[in-house]
């Protein structure tokens, strides 16, 4: 992660920093935050990778079965002599 920092003003619930106070410490709250982020944006990411992947599958999914009759005669051949 960059080391450089920017300065946020944000608001959260009360009760959520408490949680996270009681876990960490007040000194340690930007660090924690900040890895709590990082976590959300790669599981996102990993997110929009997996349905651009799945759509991409499903969009050559007709074209792949179409080469697939194309072999199938080839594919079978000699299969008898087993």
């Amino acid at each position: 992660m960059n080391t450089q920092k920017v300065r946020l003003n944000i608001t959260l619930p009360k009760d959520l920093v408490n949680m996270v106070d009681r876990m960490t410490g007040t000194k340690k709250r930007s660090m924690f935050i900040a890895e709590a982020i990082e976590l959300k944006v790669k599981q996102t990411q990993k997110k929009i990778l997996e349905k651009q992947l799945a759509e991409g599958y499903q969009a050559c999914q007709k074209e792949s079965i179409d080469i697939s009759s194309e072999f199938e005669v080839a594919d079978l051949e000699g299969w008898d002599e087993y």
